[in-house]
């Protein structure tokens, strides 16, 4: 009988641990998680297998870049450029569309302070252009994607002042990055209704010494001490691309976005970690590389997205989200599985 009642201590001691665990690692209760994610292509014609890719994991929202917004220094005017062209209009019809448009931080600083109102009446009326053309009704937010500076936050910030007077009715949400949430003071924080906190494009993608500029966990926390007390609410977006850093004389000479990851097995490179050093000046997949060039693989393991998510999930601070995944491409995502997008999209619960 005494042994039996030690026996009851022990489990009683052990689930009063667990209990204290759980608590002391749920500083908040669970979320709403809604799952999106990002287009940014410039034309949205879907594979069959991205269409079932979301229906299966229920995502209802698309971040669909409706085009990006460079300066023109011939006529010293912001212009619209890589204006998407939508076939699948049918299939957008049927889900929650947010614009999005990337605005170069070059543009923000070079255009006219006091053509502020103008600029917004440009972008605004070619969202609504964009919108109607493809008879994408309902559109409930517009985003704006530009990674300001102390310098430009000024321009930029009157910009979103102006785009917000101008689309009442509309949820006015800014992309923000990570160093603009740990030096918010220097910063700012943009006069926009909410943020998406864009957690990726973390690390200096030019220093050679840099090992994945895309996402590292110690990087990230790094940058997230203040995160709960960010004014804004935010949103979260997360990495599931990969690309290669081209080095050439020990200097960043370029990014390779769309190269066959395959193709750095072959007998072409010497492999050491995630650099591939060329062995003699050759082309693959179109690129041409000189012997002693190196790539820098560079991909968002799903280990470390998920331990990212999880991280920052106690530190929000609203009871719903949206969790967007960058970006919707069947190659992309074939390197996943369902089951580890899922899990991703629930680690900010």
């Amino acid at each position: 009988m005494q042994q039996k009642n030690i026996g009851l201590k022990i489990i009683m001691l052990l689930l009063l641990a667990a209990i204290v665990s759980c608590r002391e690692t749920s500083t908040h209760p669970p979320r709403t998680i809604h799952r999106s994610v990002y287009f940014w292509k410039s034309v949205f014609k879907l594979s069959a297998q991205e269409k079932k890719s979301i229906q299966d994991l229920d995502i209802n929202t698309i971040y669909l870049k409706f085009f990006d917004v460079e300066w023109d220094a011939r006529t010293r005017a912001e212009v619209p450029v890589a204006q998407v062209r939508i076939v699948d209009t049918v299939f957008l019809q049927h889900k929650k569309i947010i614009p999005a448009v990337f605005i170069t931080n070059e543009c923000i600083q070079q255009a006219d302070s006091l053509k502020v109102r103008s600029f917004a009446q440009k972008i605004s009326g070619l969202v609504n252009a964009i919108a109607a053309a493809n008879n994408l009704h309902g559109i409930e937010e517009i985003q704006i994607d530009c990674d300001w500076t102390s310098v430009s936050k000024n321009n930029y910030f009157a910009l979103l002042s102006a785009i917000r007077e101008l689309n009442p009715a509309l949820t006015v949400s800014a992309t923000i990055r990570l160093h603009q949430v740990k030096y918010l003071e220097k910063t700012g924080v943009p006069p926009v209704n909410k943020g998406l906190l864009m957690c990726y494009n973390m690390g200096n993608l030019k220093n050679i010494k840099t090992d994945n500029s895309i996402i590292e966990k110690a990087e990230l926390e790094k940058y997230i001490g203040k995160l709960d007390r960010y004014p804004l609410p935010l949103d979260v977006g997360l990495p599931v691309f990969e690309w290669n850093v081209l080095l050439r004389k020990g200097q960043f000479a370029g990014l390779i976005q769309n190269f066959d990851a395959r193709q750095l097995n072959s007998a072409a490179f010497a492999k050491s970690g995630n650099r591939y050093r060329v062995l003699a000046d050759t082309t693959l997949d179109g690129y041409s590389f000189k012997k002693e060039d190196v790539l820098r693989n560079e991909t968002s393991g799903y280990e470390v997205v998920l331990a990212s998510g999880k991280m920052l999930a106690g530190r929000l601070k609203a009871g719903a989200i949206n969790v967007s995944l960058y970006h919707l491409d069947s190659l992309t995502l074939s390197k996943y599985t369902s089951y580890e997008l899922e899990n991703i999209y629930n680690s900010l619960r």
